[in-house]
């Protein structure tokens, strides 16, 4: 399936599309950025290592891809910059891995997506900052629960969707890690989540289910009830639907009067990594899938 070469469609809302830098690997080697994914291997990011699969007697596990992703994303980091901390599973990964990093000697300062990653990042000796000291990252990590063609992206899916995306939008460069199964001809398959005011809940429930995409309000997992995101406001989670015109479907939202952000990525990421096997494909936005 083609991929536009600027995202999905050209109807995204002038909020969701950030300035495009040319993308450059900091080891020196400059990404890939080709019509079909390009291939590398651990500890050898401009091209294919000849050491054997990491995984010869069974398929990796899924944390184990996710860890494979996490630690591509490291030769993106330079000395000096300011990198953004995504939230979610894979993101935790790469930020444990920066940590360490950090320990043995890596000067970097970090902006944090959640109230979760900023203490992680802490404890990890990560020095944690906000917008009021540097008012853009040069290098943004973060996860995806979906990733279709033209890198529009499903994201939010561990309800922290507000501060990613504000992060991303603020980022040079924007890079998603993820493992195989993320990766989708269409978005929709997994449940679109939309951050409301409390109030608007059953004014905003309406109009969604008037456009055909009916929704629940999420739950903590402890069971203590609604999940109550860092800002204090509701997650609606919208039935897992095919998604055909994301880029419309994102300017809608975009004017419900009571909705704060939607989980609908469009026109933001500049590279994905998916790890798949022992290998970690690059996906730009001109890839086709």
């Amino acid at each position: 399936m083609g991929a536009h070469p600027h995202g999905v469609g050209s109807g995204t809302p002038k909020s969701q599309t950030k300035h495009r830098h040319e993308f450059g690997d900091t080891s020196g080697k400059r990404a890939a950025s080709l019509p079909h994914p390009s291939v590398a291997r651990m500890g050898h990011p401009g091209g294919i290592s000849a050491r054997p699969p990491i995984y010869p007697s069974s398929m990796p596990t899924q944390d184990e891809l996710k860890l494979l992703a996490a630690k591509r994303a490291l030769d993106f980091i330079q000395p000096g910059m300011v990198v953004g901390l995504g939230s979610g599973s894979t993101a935790t990964l790469f930020i444990k891995l920066l940590g360490e990093k950090v320990q043995q000697g890596l000067k970097i300062r970090g902006i944090a997506s959640s109230e979760d990653s900023a203490k992680l990042g802490a404890s990890l000796g990560i020095p944690v900052i906000d917008f009021t000291e540097a008012t853009e990252t040069d290098v943004t990590v973060d996860g995806a629960d979906e990733v279709a063609p033209g890198l529009a992206l499903i994201k939010g899916g561990g309800g922290k969707l507000l501060r990613e995306k504000i992060v991303a939008s603020a980022s040079k460069k924007f890079i998603i890690v993820a493992d195989s199964s993320k990766v989708v001809k269409k978005l929709g398959k997994f449940k679109l989540p939309i951050e409301v005011i409390p109030m608007a809940e059953p004014l905003v429930s309406e109009r969604l289910k008037g456009l055909g995409y009916p929704s629940s309000i999420r739950q903590a997992k402890d069971g203590s009830g609604n999940y109550i995101t860092d800002e204090g406001n509701l997650i609606l989670d919208c039935d897992p639907t095919q998604i055909d015109d994301p880029a419309a479907l994102a300017a809608q939202l975009d004017t419900m009067v009571g909705v704060v952000e939607h989980g609908l990525f469009l026109d933001m990421a500049d590279l994905v990594l998916v790890a798949g096997e022992d290998t970690v494909t690059e996906y730009t936005p001109e890839t086709k899938f």
